[in-house]
């Protein structure tokens, strides 16, 4: 074969392999320009998912001990202890998941200070966020709540009237909520506000997991409605010099709850029994990291205190309020 075609077929060859090995480093520089992207863009979805648990956990219940006057059955102590366990709490999903259980109290003034059969409610709520805005949180909650006053007796006594003292109270119901909130950050406060509005609908309305003789007794479908207002301010860090740390303040609550479907043929104005509502205002303590002074009022047209639903009364209370939130997963 002529040497100058050795040659040619030589560089040739060559330069096949330099072009080939220039392409491939150029895919590899662009994959790694790529990989360097998906990673600051998953950093950054977990920052978001990370603030928006702590926004969830913000619009979890808190318990409350201390007393309610006003009442029609006079109390020494009520209580509505909520201990929240959260199940799952990861910035590596958009979704937060809470299980808690819910028990209210009331010792009655009476002798003996017997416990009016406390209401049971356990459940569980689902969190997701709509939005990518952490200073104007849009978020959907979806949640179960079993309603239970842990009796067995007959609901209905022989004469059609209610068993109050013995009588087993019963409902399943279901909620869906959507919460929008707005963070404001000066140099001394921390400033959020939510306002959430749901539905919430039982069982019942569908002829289940209902106690004997609630169907059109008791409100199946309901409107629910609360709006939060929380103060931080700043504070001094108690371990570094020259640092700041940012502890709960002060907050104000009102919620309302309006009974839509049709129940004891009360029209649908009749605010007296379809209407709940209450304002409260709480004060943390600043030697305690999350234990406030509560105090508010309210009108409950239907109680939410299991055979209590029949009455309906303007009620004042003082109290102690909590947080008792168990992290059960890793954050």
């Amino acid at each position: 074969m002529d040497k100058t075609l050795l040659r040619f077929i030589y560089i040739g060859s060559l330069f096949l392999l330099i072009t080939k090995a220039n392409s491939y480093a150029a895919i590899a520089d662009t994959s790694a320009l790529h990989g360097d992207t998906i990673n600051k863009t998953t950093v950054t979805k977990r920052i978001l998912n990370r603030d928006f648990n702590s926004i969830y956990q913000q619009n979890l219940r808190t318990s409350f001990f201390g007393q309610e006057f006003f009442q029609p059955e006079k109390t020494q102590l009520a209580a509505d202890v909520i201990a929240n366990f959260v199940i799952f709490n990861t910035p590596k999903s958009r979704f937060f998941f809470n299980a808690f259980a819910r028990i209210k109290i009331r010792l009655l003034a009476t002798r003996g200070a017997p416990v009016k059969s406390p209401s049971y409610m356990p459940g569980g709520v689902l969190y997701t966020r709509v939005n990518d805005d952490r200073f104007n949180p849009k978020f959907l909650s979806l949640g179960y709540t079993h309603h239970s006053n842990g009796v067995r007796g007959p609901t209905i006594l022989p004469d059609g009237s209610f068993n109050v003292d013995s009588g087993k109270f019963s409902t399943n119901f279901y909620t869906l909520n959507y919460t929008t909130g707005r963070r404001t950050d000066k140099i001394n406060r921390i400033i959020n506000r939510y306002t959430t509005l749901g539905v919430e609908i039982h069982s019942g309305l569908f002829g289940k997991g209902v106690a004997e003789g609630l169907t059109g007794r008791y409100g199946f479908v309901r409107i629910n409605g609360t709006y939060l207002y929380n103060l931080a301010k700043r504070d001094p860090d108690p371990i570094k010099t020259n640092s700041w740390v940012f502890n709960n303040w002060q907050r104000i609550q009102f919620d309302f709850t309006y009974i839509a479907d049709k129940y004891n043929d009360y029209n649908a104005f009749n605010f007296k029994k379809r209407l709940n509502v209450s304002l409260k205002y709480y004060y943390h303590l600043p030697f305690l990291k999350d234990v406030s002074i509560m105090a508010g009022g309210g009108y409950r047209g239907q109680d939410d205190y299991n055979f209590s639903f029949q009455q309906s009364y303007g009620y004042a209370t003082v109290g102690l309020s909590s947080g008792l939130s168990f992290m059960i997963n890793k954050n």
